[in-house]
């Protein structure tokens, strides 16, 4: 970069900020974050769980019983790294900072937002819980408060609700006169990142990186083959063969069960494993959920988002910074076997659902 004169920390800086700004989904959930520790791909980290407890009647005769917090922790694997990388000489071509700003800076910001938020919203495979019509858009304040319901129903805290919209169906809200004078209220930074206000509760966002998911056995028909008492394990015997994919939806008896793995329905069966534990009795009905597309409702404390700083490579030119709990590095490196110098910008982060009842699925 001498043409420019423009050093990595610089880019860094300015990339960040303009980063986080596009993201949607990590800014919404529960944030696992450390300036300080370093990490790599691959490596797991203890992650301290949300505390849950319980109120219980005060006893006169026998005063209260503390309760005691031990800090749940889970395992978590940072098992991701958004990169963009461009060659030197592309960006040297940009003769001010301005044209870098534009012809790689932002776009570098934008792509390793969508990589992220995409990842953050493929969670909704891990979520049983179900609302909506797949098939049908939502496109009224009956859907917005269908979904709080389903939130209501699972007892789901209502001091932060939050909503995550596809496209189409954000285009079909946004036409709902509630939604358009709660977006008027929303401020400029919520605008930017993808708000469209507070209705029944539930603050609303649009995401590109929604998704659509696609059931194979939609048209099927199965059943229980044995008889399964809280199991994750169920075996169905099915009309068709195909793929039972992960995250597609079973309802058996009024009640919905997510898909943790792939299995295959051959021979006339397939053993599913599924969330939550299942108690049913041979020859019930197995339905598939159809295809959908996956909007998410949920509680923060739904899902986790952990990240770490990435060590600095020795021998080359780099940079870490964090900022707002998101660490970002840029290095400046030499591909010896494209004889090329590469401009590389990376963050290092994982996802987890850590209390699927927190959370639904509205389908569309």
């Amino acid at each position: 970069m001498a043409e420019t004169n423009i050093s990595v920390k610089q880019i860094a800086r300015e990339t960040l900020p303009r980063l986080i700004d596009n993201l949607v989904f990590p800014n919404l959930v529960y944030k696992d974050l450390s300036k300080a520790l370093t990490a790599k791909q691959g490596d797991t980290v203890g992650v301290r769980k949300p505390v849950k407890l319980t109120a219980s009647e005060f006893d006169e005769a026998s005063g209260v019983t503390p309760t005691g917090y031990t800090g749940d922790t889970v395992d978590v694997k940072l098992d991701k790294i958004a990169t963009v990388d461009m060659e030197i000489s592309a960006i040297e071509a940009a003769c001010d900072f301005d044209s870098l700003t534009r012809l790689f800076i932002e776009p570098a910001a934008a792509a390793l937002a969508e990589k992220i938020n995409r990842d953050g919203l493929a969670l909704y495979r891990d979520i049983p819980a179900v609302a909506g019509t797949a098939g049908t858009t939502p496109d009224g304040l009956d859907d917005l408060a269908g979904a709080a319901f389903a939130l209501d129903t699972m007892r789901v805290p209502t001091d932060a609700r939050y909503a995550v919209w596809d496209p189409l169906t954000t285009s079909k809200l946004k036409q709902i006169p509630a939604v358009v004078n709660a977006e008027k209220c929303g401020s400029a930074k919520a605008l930017r990142t993808g708000s469209i206000g507070r209705v029944f509760g539930m603050e609303n966002y649009m995401s590109q990186a929604v998704y659509d998911h696609e059931t194979e056995l939609s048209s099927a028909t199965a059943s229980v083959k044995a008889d399964v008492t809280d199991s994750a394990k169920v075996t169905v015997t099915v009309s068709a063969e195909g793929t039972v994919h992960r995250g597609d939806i079973i309802t058996v008896n009024g009640a919905t069960y997510t898909v943790k793995e792939d299995a295959v329905a051959a021979d006339g069966e397939a053993e599913l494993t599924v969330y939550p534990n299942i108690t049913a009795k041979a020859k019930d009905t197995v339905a598939f959920t159809p295809s959908h597309k996956a909007n998410l409702v949920f509680h923060p404390n739904a899902f986790a988002f952990v990240t770490r700083p990435l060590s600095t490579p020795a021998g080359v030119e780099s940079y870490v910074t964090t900022y707002n709990g998101i660490s970002l590095r840029v290095v400046r490196g030499y591909n010896m076997k494209y004889k090329k110098e590469v401009l590389s910008m990376d963050v290092l982060y994982a996802f987890k659902t850590i209390y699927p009842e927190l959370a639904v699925r509205y389908m569309a």
